[in-house]
């Protein structure tokens, strides 16, 4: 199957899981901001959960489909529409050839993944098909997608995806399962994001420590993959220091001279000068991804180990997702078919 891009939108690239064992090289990771949204779209149209996906942020593209095929829409709600009209998300979708796939602007969230069976057929660069654009490297072409691109689709479907295209197939109007996204990720416009305290917490004055954990931040307009900018209380060192580079993650929280904190998002450098106040926890990286430009955070201090913890309970619930949705491919199937 190929799909070409009639509109790619505000920015369309492909994403997968990202690209490791290089930040040691000075490569970046890159990879999707809202993984575990990935994840969930490669898993309802039966691919492996890294395997390659569209992300299409604030405005989406408008896409005609060659063939026959499976996909699925999940993360922010950007109003997709096939042909015209309202299409649901959070669960597969049989597009049928000569078909428009269009998406609008975000009503809530920020970026939706567009997963299709079999995967997207690029080149792997360095292990990843991630596109990292200020590089040019993965993806397609190592740049978002532009008007007149045309990507294929690996057409060797998984046994799931085959099943899910035979129900969907025979039975469409009995097919109405989903996931259900608020389990995963919050697309509120006001969140509170969870956070253990970052090396350098100490060093700021006690006023800053108990400002950063009680006052809201608002996320300005400087907000793209590689960071977000908040503005709010400023921040301040109990004393001036010097701090060498040392290595950040997704979901650092730098301060930078003015006070005003960064959040270092899927697309940061390999290493960062600044003071760290704060470290995102992973299990609200999702929900972090889907805030757009002018929505408040909240930050709240956990534990490493409830970090740990919350981490895992995420964890449990994605492998409960993806056993569902196998039993509703292969199972219900057979079920049906006796």
């Amino acid at each position: 199957m190929s799909v070409k891009v009639l509109h790619p939108g505000l920015m369309t690239t492909i994403q997968d899981l990202g690209r490791f064992g290089s930040q040691k090289f000075g490569v970046i990771v890159s990879g999707a901001m809202d993984p575990l949204s990935l994840r969930i779209a490669n898993l309802l149209v039966g691919n492996g959960e890294g395997e390659g996906a569209l992300e299409v942020t604030l405005l989406g593209p408008t896409l005609e489909f060659d063939r026959d095929g499976l996909i699925a829409i999940t993360g922010g709600y950007l109003q997709p529409m096939i042909d015209g009209e309202a299409v649901p998300m959070w669960r597969p979708i049989l597009i049928r050839k000569g078909s428009i796939l269009q998406f609008k602007s975000a009503i809530k969230g920020c970026r939706a993944y567009v997963a299709f069976a079999g995967g997207i057929d690029v080149p792997a660069s360095m292990g990843s098909k991630s596109t990292y654009l200020r590089a040019a490297i993965g993806g397609y072409l190592g740049r978002a997608l532009q008007n007149g691109d045309v990507f294929d689709c690996v057409g060797n479907y998984s046994t799931v995806s085959q099943s899910l295209i035979q129900q969907l197939e025979k039975r469409p109007s009995s097919f109405t399962w989903s996931v259900n996204y608020p389990e995963f990720i919050n697309l509120n416009r006001t969140q509170t994001i969870r956070v253990i305290q970052g090396a350098e917490f100490k060093r700021f004055d006690a006023a800053s420590q108990e400002a950063f954990f009680s006052k809201p931040y608002t996320l300005t307009t400087q907000a793209d993959r590689m960071g977000y900018r908040l503005e709010g209380e400023t921040i301040r060192l109990s004393e001036k220091f010097e701090l060498l580079s040392e290595g950040v993650t997704y979901g650092t929280i730098q301060v930078p001279s003015n006070g005003q904190p960064i959040i270092l998002m899927a697309d940061r450098q390999t290493t960062g000068g600044y003071p760290k106040i704060g470290q995102v926890i992973s299990a609200d990286l999702p929900s972090l991804a889907q805030l757009q430009p002018n929505s408040m955070i909240l930050f709240e201090e956990v534990s490493l180990e409830q970090a740990e913890i919350e981490l895992l309970k995420q964890e449990q619930q994605l492998r409960k997702v993806a056993t569902g949705i196998r039993i509703k491919a292969l199972f219900e199937r057979e079920d049906k078919g006796r």
